[in-house]
């Protein structure tokens, strides 16, 4: 079931409750593979590092799904499906207020990068969560699932806290498994628009670097067979291939069809052989020799041998033994048996890399709240880009930012999402979903309670400038999911 979201008007009565939602129990968890072997894993890393960095560098912000109409706020809303909890986070703290003139930035907040159904480099916002093994991350579903092309998962998936202009300062976190509630892998419902994604250690180049190398495939007999295998290539998530095309080759073959070739291409076949000599020529290939008359050698009759125009033919002269400058003279046509295909021509990737720890050692992780009262405070951090409705550009996405606000009861119907909370906020849209939520946030550890992330933004006053961000709001349901997540093991790339 596929959700088509508004961005002028909503679709009226697309309502969540189209399929009766199941409880997020452990044993109910969805899980995708992202890169599920090491190799995998390595090829993924290699594919953001390659190329001077040029996929990461060129990914532009996330754009799917991403703003609704204003008539989403509503009185009814989210509600508590028991008494409210927090899992504690890498270092737990005491409650910060909205009131701090100087936010200290989250280490724990980042981009994550990966190939979306048109085949570009994207990324959204993303952060740290602390779980047992210290390898968690946190975002809006929309940014691990494939919502636009239907597909699991969106490919070459990795996080990068702290991410600035190809830089990459607690190296690269390559995603393993991805974890949601039932509903939304199933039905795309909006309420449980989040995801939990472990990830492997992370990884930095070594000083040999990446490198580059041509890919050629087998010729196959049909360009349809061809195009089958490039596009299976190109999902196979063990490789970093990349800029794969579909050419047409030539072979030489008793069982090819008899065809005149031009004289290039019999000397490409026939490699240090003299096309004007007495043969010996390369299996499958052949000459056909004339004997002409001056005049038909025609106007480069001071040559020895040239090619007319249109490349087909070969004129030569051979000394008449006993007469001194008086010659044969020949014409020379040439075919081949050729066979044509059909191959895969592109570029993999191989690196050097080195392990650089868990995630969590390296910036720690957001803890966890869940079944909180409507009315909290609430800190954003993020990374927001793109422009207001008016055409304003308030933010470039390059740096994090942050905003404070308190949630309230929301709704948005075109995505099929009821029971959601708001929070004012200038975030934009684009980059900005995946945004943590963070409940509690110490301004001193930089730390708090992951509570929520942006999954949409909105106008609601109409004039031109996005005002509110809205999430999924965190029960027990979101709880259980975490918690599965939590429990996995990932380990190390290299």
């Amino acid at each position: 079931m596929k959700r088509i979201l508004a961005l002028g008007g909503v679709a009226a009565g697309l309502l969540a409750s189209a399929a009766i939602a199941a409880p997020a129990h452990a044993d109910s968890v969805p899980a995708v593979n992202l890169a599920n072997t090491n190799t995998a894993a390595k090829q993924v890393a290699a594919f953001w590092f390659g190329q001077a960095k040029a996929n990461l560098i060129n990914a532009t912000p996330y754009t799917v799904e991403t703003t609704v109409a204003a008539k989403h706020v509503s009185t009814g809303g989210a509600s508590a499906d028991d008494k409210a909890g927090v899992v504690g986070s890498s270092g737990d703290q005491k409650a910060a207020t909205g009131t701090l003139k100087n936010v200290n930035l989250p280490k724990t907040t980042g981009k994550v990068f990966f190939v979306g159904a048109d085949g570009k480099s994207h990324w959204c916002s993303a952060t740290s969560v602390q779980g047992q093994y210290k390898n968690l991350v946190a975002t809006a579903g929309h940014c691990v699932y494939d919502t636009k092309s239907n597909k699991a998962t969106l490919d070459k998936w990795v996080f990068i806290p702290g991410y600035y202009e190809g830089k990459t300062p607690w190296g690269i976190y390559v995603g393993k498994t991805a974890y949601t509630h039932y509903d939304y892998s199933v039905y795309e419902d909006g309420d449980r628009d989040y995801a939990f994604v472990t990830v492997y250690n992370g990884v930095l180049p070594t000083e040999g670097g990446t490198s580059a190398g041509k890919y050629e495939s087998q010729v196959y007999r049909t360009k349809w067979q061809a195009d089958k295998a490039k596009d299976k290539l190109a999902a196979d998530k063990t490789t970093a291939a990349s800029k794969l095309s579909v050419e047409e080759v030539k072979q030489l073959s008793r069982f090819g069809k008899e065809t005149q070739v031009s004289v290039a291409e019999f000397l490409s076949y026939n490699k240090g052989k003299n096309p004007t000599g007495m043969g010996g020529w390369a299996d499958n290939t052949s000459a056909t020799t004339t004997p002409i008359d001056q005049k038909t050698y025609g106007y480069q009759v001071h040559k020895d041998s040239y090619v007319s125009p249109d490349g087909k033919t070969l004129y030569f002269r051979t000394p008449k033994p006993g007469h001194r400058n008086e010659y044969f003279y020949f014409k020379r046509t040439f075919s081949a048996k050729i066979l044509t295909g059909y191959k895969v021509v592109g570029f993999k990737f191989a690196i050097g890399l080195k392990d650089v720890g868990t995630l969590g050692a390296n910036v720690g992780g957001q803890g966890l709240a869940y079944n909180q009262k409507i009315g909290t405070g609430i800190f954003e951090f993020g990374y927001p880009s793109g422009s207001h409705p008016d055409g304003n550009y308030a933010f470039s996405g390059k740096t994090q930012k942050w905003a404070y606000g308190k949630t309230f009861k929301a709704a948005a119907p075109s995505m099929k999402a009821e029971e959601l909370v708001g929070i004012k906020s200038s975030f934009t849209g684009e980059g900005s979903i995946g945004s943590a939520w963070l409940y509690r946030y110490s301004n001193a550890k930089r730390l708090g309670y992951l509570n929520g992330v942006t999954i949409a933004v909105s106008d609601t006053d109409g004039n031109n400038r996005i005002d509110t961000n809205v999430s999924p709001y965190f029960d027990g349901e979101t709880l259980a999911v975490y918690k599965t997540a939590a429990a996995n093991w990932s380990g190390k790339i290299v």
